[in-house]
């Protein structure tokens, strides 16, 4: 696994430590098995962006803190400059670059994925809340619940996060796009 997923894992832990919860209690909190919350929490597995926003917001921290480990400190704005802000990447073929680390209980999160094309079958998260994403460059095959959708640039999409979603880059390019996720 990856030193960030490994980094993650070890705040994970030390959150659920601080709060005296046990593996089961945070893993009803995160709304996931005890055997997923300890595979995300050793760095055994790697750890799906939808858990980590819903396990920051069930644990009462922010998103950036189980991210980058810095608190977020800004409550009137918070500029993020191109190419800034602490990014996960999450297998080889997925970057997330959180937009608004730095602002402080912020109610929704928004980031720009990177997904570099590959073979691999799309694999499907769900999660609380409502999702927005609009496609900066590429495109993108997205299937949310049994649709299977094709976006190219400049195409956005805002959609129930809760349905079964995930995507893959098409023709070969990478594709990047604006994320928004919005809590419930």
């Amino acid at each position: 696994m990856n030193t960030q997923i490994t980094q993650i894992a070890e705040r994970l832990r030390a959150l659920r430590e601080a709060l005296d919860l046990t593996v089961d209690a945070a893993a009803a909190k995160a709304g996931v098995s005890a055997a997923d919350y300890s595979r995300y929490e050793s760095g055994e597995a790697d750890i799906p962006m939808s858990f980590l926003i819903y396990t920051a917001q069930a644990l009462g921290v922010d998103v950036a803190t189980l991210i980058s480990g810095d608190e977020p400190r800004s409550s009137g704005y918070f500029l993020t400059r191109k190419g800034t802000g602490p990014a996960v990447e999450r297998r080889s073929a997925y970057k997330y670059q959180s937009l608004a680390s730095g602002f402080r209980h912020a109610k929704a999160e928004p980031f720009e994925v990177t997904v570099e094309p590959d073979n691999q079958t799309i694999s499907l998260n769900s999660h609380a809340g409502q999702e927005f994403n609009y496609i900066t460059e590429g495109s993108m095959q997205l299937n949310i619940g049994n649709a299977e959708l094709v976006l190219n640039e400049g195409d956005c999409i805002y959609f129930d996060a809760s349905k079964p979603h995930g995507m893959k880059a098409l023709n070969g390019v990478r594709v990047r796009f604006l994320a928004v996720v919005i809590e419930a």
